[in-house]
């Protein structure tokens, strides 16, 4: 499967974080549309600098270089971008799609279970904006590692990781070309259509509340929960189960 046009692939037998690597080459002045594949990381990590385990059991170990230019207060929203790109991508090959889901604002879940996760990072330009983001993806593609919190998963079939990468990245494409056009607005609606249903319980393990009954997200890609009466946006925390 052709890369989208712009962007460079690297694979890698082993590294320690493909994070790393797409940090150093952001300093270093990389063009955006870097994307960097290991088969095996011996630092992954996680949101929240929880470490992530990558074995060389072919699941997925990518982070991906973009230079969306914006507010720094958009950051949160290319979570969500990245997320629909990935569940898209995983839809294709998964013979049960109706079985994953996302979690806001970085899981994706199948039966429920976790069986990919995604961390973004950025870094600020001398005038507040965004100078550029990294997304990392580890998708467990025929091997789910057992968390100590949390049920894991992985899809129901494989494919080799270069090319899940390609499928990944051009739906990631798809849908940075469309914000750009269109807003925030068309992923917001695709992310609520692969999202919690409408009402469902939401419990945070971190956050302004405890939980309560999934509403949507805000225009600006805030999870929206109804607790007694009341509408909470939430802009940072996580999801513990919902």
């Amino acid at each position: 499967m052709s890369l989208p046009p712009g962007w460079r692939l690297e694979v890698h037998a082993t590294l320690p974080s493909t994070a790393d690597r797409i940090a150093t080459a952001a300093e270093a002045g990389e063009p955006g549309g870097l994307a960097v594949l290991a088969r095996q990381q011996t630092a992954g990590r996680g949101r929240a600098g929880r470490a992530w385990a990558s074995p060389p059991l072919g699941n997925l170990y990518l982070s991906v270089l973009l230079r969306p230019g914006g507010s720094a207060r958009e950051a949160p929203q290319w979570s969500l971008l990245a997320g629909l790109a990935l569940i898209e991508a995983a839809a294709a090959i998964d013979p049960d799609p109706a079985a994953l889901r996302l979690k806001w604002p970085n899981d994706m879940l199948r039966h429920g279970a976790k069986c990919a996760g995604i961390l973004a990072e950025t870094a600020l330009a001398p005038d507040g904006g965004l100078s550029w983001l990294g997304l990392g993806f580890g998708v467990n593609l025929a091997h789910a590692p057992s968390l100590p919190d949390r049920p894991t998963a992985c899809l129901g079939a494989a494919e080799p990781p270069e090319e899940f990468a390609a499928r990944l990245l051009a739906r990631l494409d798809h849908w940075s070309r469309r914000r750009a056009a269109e807003g925030f607005g068309p992923v917001r609606a695709a992310w609520m259509a692969h999202g919690p249903a409408p009402g469902a319980p939401i419990t945070l393990r971190d956050g302004p509340i405890p939980g309560g009954a999934f509403a949507g997200l805000a225009e600006d890609g805030g999870l929206l929960l109804d607790q007694d009466g009341v509408r909470h946006t939430i802009r940072a925390g996580e999801v513990a189960a919902g």
